[in-house]
């Protein structure tokens, strides 16, 4: 094979490789995807008063390496929320999340927490709450920042379920499945 036939393959498994990315990306969900579902989710109000969730946390395999259950306490003031989580997880470790929710109109939503690098932003359409935002997470001695796309869809007026994708580095890591269970 020449050098010049060899480059020509290369550039085309670099286009073939740059079009298969573009086209993941498009097929990406959005929140406006969900902009028709029911029942309609009003971040505000689901997250107001006590709230049990269970979950789950799955390695790249798909195998369950960590089980938790949260307590929440949520309140809002007028356009902020704060949102106290309590986790016990499946080893005996315990921690908390202080979330803090501006709601921006339009759906829109700023958020933070002591572990949350910057700010997480989110948008709801629909039954639907996309959020996004980099948790640094404590792993044996070490921390790493780990990015997370966060997907919660409400099933009724008590139920919401919430699936969200951890990465770094853009390599995906593992999921965290939630159950949501007002009270």
């Amino acid at each position: 094979m020449s050098v010049f036939t060899a480059w020509k393959r290369g550039v085309r498994w670099a286009t073939l490789s740059v079009a298969c990315m573009g086209l993941m990306a498009c097929a990406s969900p959005k929140p406006a995807d969900y902009a028709a579902e029911k029942p309609v989710l009003d971040l505000r109000e689901y997250f107001n008063g006590d709230i049990d969730a269970y979950g789950i946390f799955t390695d790249r395999g798909g195998r369950v390496v960590r089980r938790f259950v949260v307590t929440i306490k949520a309140r809002w003031e007028g356009e902020k929320g704060v949102l106290e989580e309590d986790f016990v997880y499946s080893d005996g470790e315990k921690q908390r999340r202080v979330w803090t929710l501006i709601h921006q109109g339009d759906g829109k939503y700023i958020g933070t927490a002591d572990d949350v690098v910057g700010e997480a932003s989110g948008q709801v359409a629909g039954n639907a709450f996309q959020w996004s935002y980099v948790l640094r997470l404590p792993v044996g001695d070490r921390t790493y920042d780990v990015s997370f796309n966060d997907w919660m869809y409400l099933m009724s007026d008590k139920v919401m379920l919430n699936k969200a994708t951890m990465s770094k580095f853009g390599i995906r890591l593992g999921e965290v499945t939630l159950s949501f269970h007002k009270r």
